[in-house]
């Protein structure tokens, strides 16, 4: 698994090849094939992972989630958003990532949302969220990377809770 996630974080799912992946973990191509089925099912097993650790991002957990996008350094996260960026351009790959996005970390979001709409809050809510990570940690946003990013807490904060927050 951990040849895997550095190959497609590194080189995305098109990019990467099962006996490379094979090779760098030390073991026989096949049996890739024998616990995971294809190349798509060891993928779909890695976006599990990389997409496992979410942020909830409810009306009482806003501040800390504001902070933590603002001033995290979460190589677990920047990695996933990386593995998304290099493989979203093959369809069946974005389509992997979206249903464990979507089954996964925006239904627990959805749960904890209090109000109407749940999923399409909590959908708005990761798209925050991704684009914040976008500009922090792939494009490296200056503003958002300089020192006195703390100021900015607030209005990130104020931002998830007017998503967040419907009462």
């Amino acid at each position: 698994m951990r040849a895997a996630q550095a190959a497609f974080t590194e080189r995305g799912y098109d990019g990467a090849g099962v006996r490379e992946i094979a090779r760098a973990a030390e073991v026989d191509p096949r049996l890739i094939g024998k616990y995971f089925g294809s190349k798509e099912g060891l993928f779909a097993e890695v976006v599990e992972v990389a997409y496992e650790k979410s942020m909830m991002m409810t009306p009482e957990l806003n501040h800390e989630a504001a902070k933590a996008l603002l001033t995290g350094d979460d190589q677990h996260a920047t990695d996933g958003m990386l593995l998304t960026l290099r493989s979203v351009a093959n369809p069946r790959a974005a389509a992997i990532m979206r249903d464990s996005l979507e089954r996964n970390y925006q239904a627990r979001l959805a749960e904890g949302l209090p109000g109407p709409d749940k999923t399409g809050r909590s959908a708005l809510l990761i798209a925050i969220c991704a684009g914040m990570m976008l500009n922090r940690t792939v494009l490296g946003s200056t503003v958002l990377n300089d020192g006195d990013v703390a100021k900015l807490v607030p209005y990130l904060h104020a931002a998830l809770d007017a998503v967040a927050d419907i009462q």
